[in-house]
C-alpha cells in the first residue's frame, strides 16, 4: 500500500523496494548507474564537442599551411627546437584550468575552442611520435590524425547519440543555466530555455524547486558574448531555410555523388599503381565509394514515396564515406582528400538539420508525444 508524502504530493515517489530512500527528501527511483554517482550528460554536449573537433582539425590544416608558406622554420636554436607540440599542451591546459574555473556553461565554448587548438597543434606533430628518427613529414600522417578525429567522433556518437536523455539529465542541465543565472541574471531567451529543460524534467524529484529557482533568477539583458553559439544558430537557421527549397535534394545527391566520383578516381590511380601506396588501399576506396553509390541510390527510390527515409538513406552514404572512403583516401593522396572531407561534413550538417526538423514537426503533431531526446536548442 502506497504511503502518502508528507508534502501530499505524490510527484517523483518510488514507493518499490528498489528505491533508495533519503533523508529529508523523496526517494530516488531506479535509474542507471551513472546517473546514480551523479554523472548527468550536458544537453549542448555535441556542440560543444564538435566545436572540440571542427577547431583541431582547422589548428592542423592552417599549421601545414603557414608552415608549408613559411619553409618550415624552427623555433629554438643551440640545438633546442621548441616544437609546436609543446604550444598545443598549452593550450590544452588552458582549456582545462578555464573549465574547471568556473561553475556554470558560461565558457564552456571558449575551453572548447582553446581545447581544440591545444589538440590540433599537439595532433599535428603525430608523425614525430610514430616514428624512431622523428619524421614530422611521414607519409601516414594524415590519415593517421584522420583516424583518431574519427575515433573521437565515434566516441561521441556512442556518449551522445545512441541514448535518450533521461528526466533527470535535463533537470540538471536546467540547474546548471541556473547557476549562470543566479551570478549574472536571465535573459528572456536564457530563462525560456531553461524552462523547457525543466518541463522535460517534470516527474524527478526536486523539479518544482529548481522551477521555482529558475523563476526567481532575476532578468539581465547583459550576456557574455558566445561567437560560437551564435554562428551555429545562424548556419542552423540558413541551412534549414535552404533545405526548404525543391533544389535542396538535388544538390545534396550531387554533392554527394560528386565526392564519391574524385575518391572513385583516386582508387582507380591506386590500383593501377601511379600513387606509391599499397592496392588495398585502393581497392577499399573503390568497395567503400561503391556503399555509398548504393546507399544513395536506395535513398532516391525509397525518397520517392517517404523523404525522410530517402534522407536517412543517403545520410548513410555520407557516413560510409566519411569513415571509410575518406580515410583511404588521406592515406591515398594525404591533404588533398581535404575537398572531399569538408563536402561530405556539409552535407552531413544539413541532412543533420532537416532530420531534426522533420522530428520537431512530427512531435507537434496533434495526438503524438514530444521526442524525450529532443533537447532544446543550444
Amino acid at each position: 500500500m502506497t504511503t502518502p508524502s508528507r508534502t501530499g504530493r505524490g510527484r517523483g515517489r518510488d514507493d518499490r523496494p528498489g528505491a533508495e530512500r533519503r533523508p529529508g527528501g523523496d526517494p530516488l527511483p531506479r535509474r542507471g548507474r551513472l546517473l546514480r554517482l551523479g554523472v548527468a550528460r550536458d544537453t549542448s554536449a555535441v556542440r560543444h564537442l564538435v566545436t572540440f573537433l571542427v577547431v583541431s582539425v582547422a589548428t592542423v590544416l592552417v599549421t601545414r599551411f603557414l608552415l608549408a608558406a613559411s619553409g618550415y622554420p624552427q623555433v629554438g636554436g643551440g640545438g633546442l627546437h621548441v616544437a609546436h607540440v609543446l604550444w598545443g599542451g598549452l593550450g590544452m591546459a588552458l582549456a582545462v584550468v578555464v573549465l574547471l574555473s568556473w561553475v556554470g556553461p558560461v565558457l564552456r565554448s571558449l575551453g572548447a575552442v582553446l581545447g581544440g587548438v591545444g589538440f590540433g597543434l599537439f595532433v599535428d606533430e603525430i608523425g614525430k611520435f610514430v616514428t624512431s628518427d622523428n619524421d614530422y613529414f611521414y607519409a601516414p600522417t594524415a590519415a593517421l590524425i584522420y583516424a583518431v578525429v574519427v575515433v573521437l567522433v565515434l566516441l561521441v556518437e556512442a556518449l551522445h547519440g545512441r541514448r535518450a536523455h533521461h528526466p533527470a539529465e535535463y533537470l540538471a542541465v536546467a540547474t546548471d543555466r541556473a547557476v549562470a543565472g543566479v551570478a549574472g541574471g536571465f535573459t528572456d531567451a536564457d530563462r525560456a530555455e531553461a524552462r523547457s529543460l525543466v518541463e522535460r524534467g517534470r516527474g524527478e524529484p526536486g523539479a518544482d524547486e529548481v522551477a521555482a529557482l529558475v523563476e526567481a533568477v532575476p532578468r539581465d539583458d547583459e550576456v557574455v558574448p558566445d561567437p560560437v553559439r551564435g554562428l551555429v544558430r545562424r548556419a542552423a537557421s540558413w541551412c534549414a531555410g535552404a533545405l526548404e527549397h525543391r533544389w535542396a535534394a538535388v544538390v545534396v545527391v550531387v554533392a554527394v555523388l560528386g565526392t564519391a566520383a574524385g575518391a572513385l578516381v583516386v582508387g582507380l590511380r591506386v590500383v593501377r599503381g601511379d600513387v606509391d601506396v599499397p592496392t588495398w588501399v585502393g581497392a577499399g576506396i573503390l568497395a567503400a565509394v561503391a556503399g555509398t553509390v548504393a546507399c544513395v541510390v536506395a535513398g532516391l527510390l525509397v525518397g520517392a514515396g517517404d523523404h525522410r527515409a530517402g534522407a536517412v538513406w543517403v545520410r548513410r552514404g555520407v557516413l560510409v564515406s566519411l569513415l571509410v572512403t575518406q580515410l583511404l583516401a588521406f592515406r591515398a593522396v594525404q591533404w588533398v582528400a581535404v575537398a572531399g572531407l569538408v563536402v561530405d561534413l556539409a552535407v552531413l550538417a544539413a541532412l543533420g538539420v532537416a532530420l531534426g526538423r522533420d522530428d520537431e514537426r512530427r512531435a507537434e503533431r496533434p495526438g503524438r508525444g514530444r521526442r524525450e531526446d529532443a533537447a532544446p536548442r543550444s
